[in-house]
């Protein structure tokens, strides 16, 4: 049987479990010395093992910290909260610890964090939203510590895994839920431009009213920030327009319940007046005045998940697919109906 081999031609952990008829982890619980694996298939590994020449992952001399690193740009928003608590599952179920850290986007604070990194042990990291710049994926390879990002800022690189969500699809979803209400002018209030979560969102939007037979009204998106305030003076700015829209599709929770207090203060109603649709499905979102219809991500999913993978890299497991997208769903409630 031919075994395809990884970087550097090193033979690959996936080749060996297909030549030995088993599954990843089952190789990666022989190589770690796991009891939990038949004589039989144990001895059918090692023989392929030795076969190949595999050698192990180098580990880094500071394995057993029981610590992982959360990395955010920033922790003033429930959203953090839910990606904590996925995190924290499985951080508790393994008897490790996490340790958060907020950057705010600053490349001093990034220099920092990293400098007190070095001074401490870490199993592994895990960033959110961020830029994994090339001299901190460097810094982070030469330590030896295994990467994992959460809803990356951008395209970063090809050998760090990444958990995120279908963005494109749930800005497609909450679109054509407000075009099957009669809703033909909705306003979008987007997310931050650098952000591809916020890029895809506002593309799904465009792709559901162009599906319609619309054209994408410039006048009708109005820039934000993902917190309340953006959301609010966004929102002001689409009902102050000649040609108001009947709805308005905010990309994130906390845009959409800035815009309901913008609908307040120009004297109309939810979802009387006005169709609000929200992203995130954040816990609050259900207990509005009125509850709000809006995009579930699975946050607390995309954390388990992240901190899951990287525990596997802990273990020099390889990760099959190094790019998931989990499924968004749109959840209906009070906020939106058939415009007045």
């Amino acid at each position: 049987m031919v075994v395809t081999v990884g970087d550097a031609g090193r033979v690959t952990i996936t080749a060996i479990a297909r030549e030995a008829g088993v599954s990843v982890p089952t190789v990666s619980r022989v190589l770690n010395g796991r009891s939990d694996v038949a004589p039989q298939t144990r001895e059918r590994v090692e023989a392929i093992l030795r076969e190949h020449g595999y050698r192990r992952r180098a580990t880094r001399n500071r394995v057993g910290a029981g610590l992982i690193d959360l990395v955010f740009n920033d922790l003033d928003s429930p959203w953090a909260v839910e990606i904590i608590r996925g995190v924290e599952e499985v951080a508790h179920a393994t008897g490790i610890g996490t340790v958060v850290s907020a950057i705010h986007g600053r490349s001093a604070s990034a220099r920092q964090w990293l400098s007190n990194l070095r001074a401490r042990a870490t199993d592994g990291v895990i960033f959110v939203t961020s830029d994994v710049t090339p001299p901190m994926q460097a810094e982070l390879r030469r330590l030896n510590i295994p990467l994992t990002v959460v809803d990356p800022a951008g395209v970063g690189p090809t050998d760090v895994p990444t958990i995120g969500a279908t963005n494109w699809a749930g800005g497609l979803s909450a679109t054509e839920h407000l075009l099957s209400l009669g809703h033909r002018r909705i306003g979008f209030i987007a997310g931050p431009k650098r952000l591809l979560c916020s890029r895809a969102r506002l593309d799904g939007y465009g792709a559901g009213l162009a599906a319609a037979g619309l054209e994408v009204d410039p006048e009708l998106i109005q820039p934000g920030d993902f917190y309340h305030e953006s959301g609010w003076s966004g929102a002001d700015a689409l009902l102050r327009l000649d040609r108001p829209p009947t709805a308005i599709f905010a990309s994130s929770d906390q845009m959409a319940l800035g815009a309901y207090e913008a609908v307040r203060r120009r004297g109309l109603r939810v979802p009387d007046d006005v169709s609000v649709v929200g992203f995130d499905d954040l816990p609050e979102s259900r207990w509005t005045s009125p509850p709000l219809t809006t995009v579930r991500q699975p946050l607390a999913e995309m954390g388990l998940l992240a901190a899951r993978t990287v525990l596997r890299l802990v273990q020099g497991e390889e990760i099959e697919t190094p790019r998931l997208e989990l499924a968004t769903e749109l959840v209906v409630r009070d906020s939106t109906a058939p415009p007045a």
